[in-house]
């Protein structure tokens, strides 16, 4: 497979490279090329060069490309799925399930090209016309997370290239391969020399600095912390970059008191742990009605005591490992952190003996708050439950953050769940569901979790700046005639 940079429809190699790890044995897989700033903006000049061309490729030829792309994705799933369970350690089953979710993205960007519609109405006072046609923002510079390896350069880059945007990617350095088969994905395809750049690096930050500092780059598009997000809006701030964030989240897991209790604790499991918790979306704070607390929490650590943590490459494995040592050093510390502060310790909270980076899913609960630590960003296969209550209360509890990327509510009364879910003040809400991604749907945040959407209608016009014609009419030309 390609372990170089791409750059102009070529793979490149380089004097520096860097090792790939497999985070179930700690052991080497891959040595990739280590790009520069110096890569990232001749990749940039690629995809400037490239880009006039592509804004003017017909809506029905770039379907076919993407149509194309899609079809080689199809074939190609499961080595794509095995080398990020390699590289992420993420469970078989959820790479495969990742998989089928960023082919359906890939899918329904190809499918939206050729209606991507304007407008047309009369001048308020008469007399001329307002047209509003729609024109690639340009060059964008696509930085990627290792959590969702495919997924979010499926999503990104889809809906740039289907909006006219020529792109550079940025991979993570933890899961470089994954981004690397999909990029090679698109170049069979034929997608067009400059059109799609790919840069792997052990600096991001110079790379980024780099890029975001060049007037040629139009747009960024960023998911992973809210602190690297807080850096990126000040770098496009001196050269009105346009940017689109989809950072951290605090999700609040609200299960009210007429709860189907067994799928709200089903539902919790799968939105706590998937992928070792290590997702923005995850649950970070289970907040459970009083009246139902002890019955939720007997089912909910019956179930994680049934979560099997092993290699993503063994049958019946439900929790593969963290993505690093330091990753799981730092989940140790915050078992440490809640431990101390009086949250009481119910299932978990070792790391797992032998290779690779495990540590067992971990259930707490805490009684009364503590401090930053209810509303922090986990990022771990770390449960917490508090009580509640009240809905209110509830409610109260669940707004109190910083972050707004996802909530999810629980509740028979379809009109306490409408109710609940118009005052929660995050980007999006699961109503009697853990999981929510869609392609049709606007998938992002508020507040410190970001700004801008990915998916959908919303997705593509990220990618798209409005423009307004304004045409003088004699509307009594020729009616005399």
């Amino acid at each position: 497979m390609p372990l170089d940079l791409y750059i102009d429809g070529a793979w490149r190699s380089g004097s520096m490279d860097f090792g790939v790890v497999n985070p179930a044995t700690g052991a080497e897989i891959a040595r990739v090329v280590d790009g520069g700033a110096s890569d990232a903006l001749d990749a940039l000049d690629a995809a400037d060069r490239a880009q006039a061309a592509w804004r003017d490729v017909a809506p029905r030829a770039r379907a076919r490309l993407f149509a194309r792309a899609h079809a080689l994705l199809l074939e190609r799933g499961e080595a794509i799925a095995a080398i990020m369970t390699l590289e992420s350690g993420k469970p078989l089953a959820e790479a495969r399930a990742e998989f089928a979710l960023s082919a359906d993205f890939f899918l329904w960007y190809t499918e939206q090209i050729a209606h991507l519609h304007g407008t047309y109405a009369s001048g308020s006072n008469g007399g001329y016309r307002i047209v509003t046609t729609h024109q690639p923002v340009g060059p964008s510079l696509l930085i990627t997370p290792w959590n969702f390896p495919l997924l979010m350069i499926a999503r990104k880059a889809g809906a740039a290239l289907a909006a006219g945007c020529t792109v550079v990617v940025k991979s993570a350095k933890e899961t470089p391969l994954t981004c690397a088969l999909f990029v090679e994905t698109l170049h069979d395809a034929g997608f067009p020399p400059g059109v799609v750049n790919l840069v792997h690096t052990t600096t991001s930050a110079d790379v980024s600095s780099a890029v975001m500092a060049d007037s040629r780059l139009r747009k960024v598009s960023f998911t992973g912390s809210t602190g690297v997000g807080t850096t990126l809006l000040g770098q496009a701030a001196p050269g009105i970059v346009n940017a689109s964030m989809e950072l951290g989240g605090d999700g609040p897991f609200v299960v009210l008191a007429d709860a189907d209790v067994e799928l709200a604790a089903q539902q919790a499991v799968v939105c706590k742990f998937r992928n070792a918790g290590q997702a923005c979306v995850a649950a970070n704070r289970i907040i459970v009605h009083e009246s139902i607390a002890d019955e939720f929490t007997e089912r909910f650590l019956a179930l994680t005591r049934e979560l099997t943590v092993g290699d993503g490459f063994t049958d019946g494995v439900d929790v593969g490992p963290l993505i690093s040592e330091r990753q799981r050093d730092t989940v140790a510390r915050l078992v440490a952190e809640f431990t101390d502060a009086g949250a009481e310790l119910l299932a978990g909270g070792g790391k797992v003996a032998g290779d690779g980076f495990f540590f067992e899913p971990t259930v707490f609960r805490v009684d009364t708050e503590i401090g930053d630590l209810c509303n922090r960003e986990l990022f771990a296969p770390i449960a917490t439950i508090y009580r509640v209550g009240s809905t209110a209360e509830a409610l109260a509890f669940a707004n109190d953050t910083t972050y707004g990327l996802a909530a999810y509510v629980f509740t028979r009364d379809l009109s306490r769940a409408i109710a609940v879910a118009e005052r929660l003040e995050f980007g999006m809400v699961g109503i009697n569901r853990g999981i929510m991604a869609d392609p049709a749907a606007a998938f992002g945040g508020i507040k410190s979790s970001g700004l801008g959407r990915e998916g959908g209608h919303d997705g593509i016009s990220e990618f798209l700046e409005p423009r307004y014609l304004a045409i003088t009419v004699d509307e009594s030309a020729g009616l005399a005639s």
